[in-house]
């Protein structure tokens, strides 16, 4: 089981470039393995953590994202919030770079990443629009 964020910071898409395989030097949301007696949020919050340098809020479930051949790995689950960054920006983990995409520039990204973010447009703008 895995976990993905959707995190806004400064109005924009927080997306990390992968440093390993699968999808190596593309662009994905931050998000990685849930740890064996973890929750999915406490995953969720280290992930964006060890990923971003940021803390988040969680402001809400996405989804669930279960076909089986999101992952070339195998069949992966993952679950998937809407997140508030905060603080400093800085690449870690497994992230070989990070940047911040406005919704009109968002590249073609790693998994299933796109269709995550296309599925939650709505609760992004809604959420933009109080910041």
């Amino acid at each position: 089981m895995t976990v993905d964020a959707v995190i806004l910071y400064d109005n924009k898409l927080v997306l990390i470039k992968r440093m390993n395989p699968p999808y190596e030097n593309q662009f994905a949301l931050p998000g990685g393995f849930v740890e064996v007696g973890e929750t999915v949020e406490a995953a969720t919050i280290r992930e964006a953590k060890e990923e971003t340098g940021l803390d988040i809020s969680i402001i809400k479930l996405l989804g669930v994202y279960s076909d089986p051949a999101r992952d070339p790995r195998g069949h992966t689950v993952t679950i998937c919030y809407l997140a508030k960054g905060f603080g400093k920006l800085k690449a870690g983990s497994d992230a070989k770079d990070i940047r911040l995409f406005g919704f009109n520039e968002i590249p073609k990204l790693a998994f299933d990443h796109n269709e995550i973010i296309k599925n939650a447009k709505s609760d992004i703008y809604g959420i933009l629009s109080q910041m």
